[in-house]
């Protein structure tokens, strides 16, 4: 049921933002960016439920937590990054966009490196 209150939650902002944009452009963004953020802070409700479900989970499988909050801060500069470009993008600067997301892009590589260093001394492990 959730995802359809976000669904017609981003649905009136989009009516409303088509609405008033024949009237007054101005705020056709700020309703666009108003929408975005609150389907964003709902959806922090369900991030905050994931992460406790995590933490249950490592209680019965060993897993090193460096792994687990690596993998929730990728996640977060994902949403952050895609927002942020969505908004970019609805306001008419696409170039922006484009960067933001090149960006998030490159941090989320530069995350990831422990990890893959990690896995590939793990494979060389066996290999030996």
């Amino acid at each position: 049921m959730d995802v359809i209150k976000i669904a017609v939650l981003g649905i009136v902002g989009l009516i409303l933002c088509l609405i008033v944009k024949e009237l007054r452009p101005e705020y056709a963004s700020y309703i666009s960016m108003a929408t975005g953020i609150c389907i964003l802070l709902l959806a922090t409700g369900k991030l905050e439920y994931l992460l406790d479900m995590v933490k249950k989970m490592e209680k019965y499988v060993p897993i090193d937590s460096t792994y687990l909050y690596t993998l929730f801060k990728m996640i977060g500069i994902t949403y952050v990054g895609q927002f942020s470009a969505g908004l970019c993008k609805d306001a008419g600067y696409s170039s922006i966009a484009g960067q933001i997301e090149v960006f998030c892009k490159l941090s989320i590589l530069a995350l990831s490196m422990p990890i893959l260093s990690s896995l590939l001394d793990t494979i060389q492990g066996f290999l030996t």
